[in-house]
């Protein structure tokens, strides 16, 4: 794998700075062999990728994913999985094994729901934020020192969520990081026209 790594980075591209306000960003491209791994969203919407609760009852800080793919599915740190009994956040980045059934560590982002709205989990289309990412990582860091687990302090994500909320001057009904980005559409729709190829366009075709 270290191998295959190494020669699908000699094939990255820089490209040009692209700005808008106070952000700037660097695309990278890819002129090798795409086939390597494919993304979260690439799989589930290949129908690749299941993910569900572990069992019928749930357990927050675990999901349970089945990856049909041929090829390795890579889930990043942060992003955001929608739906089954409440929403989670991926507690570190994981490059799932084709054909495998793997158990995934995970933090809750909606607090105050435990319920189905639906069966299996999508793509929230949603990266926790940076403080959020932030005290989730510290807490998972001193949870493998200490038990070799990803386990994240729960309490430490929620009030990082609650604090975006508060700065965002969102109410949630549960108390759902995703409500919080849903409030925000307007002005992240504007970064996302900025900066070709987020999958903006892809996500709402009857824009721009």
């Amino acid at each position: 794998m270290e191998e295959l790594i190494a020669n699908y980075l000699q094939h990255m591209e820089l490209g040009e700075i692209q700005e808008h306000k106070s952000m700037s960003v660097f695309p990278l491209y890819n002129k090798g062999d795409n086939g390597l791994y494919i993304t979260l969203k690439e799989a589930l919407e290949a129908d690749l990728l299941t993910i569900t609760e572990v069992d019928n009852y749930g357990s927050v800080p675990e999901l349970k994913v089945i990856n049909q793919a041929t090829v390795p599915v890579l889930l990043l740190d942060g992003e955001e999985l929608a739906g089954a009994k409440q929403n989670r956040v991926l507690n570190t980045t994981i490059l799932l094994k084709e054909k495998s059934e793997t158990i995934i560590p995970v933090s809750c982002t909606e607090q105050g729901r435990w319920s189905y709205n639906s069966l299996k989990f999508t793509e929230s289309g949603n990266l926790a934020s940076l403080m959020v990412r932030r005290h989730k990582s510290a807490s998972v860091n001193q949870s493998l020192k200490k038990s070799g687990s990803f386990r994240s302090d729960q309490r430490m994500v929620w009030d990082g969520i609650d604090e975006i909320s508060l700065k965002s001057g969102v109410k949630s009904r549960t108390r759902a990081m995703q409500d919080v980005y849903q409030s925000l559409e307007e002005d992240l729709r504007e970064y996302h026209l900025s900066f070709p190829g987020t999958g903006w366009a892809e996500r709402n075709p009857g824009d721009g």
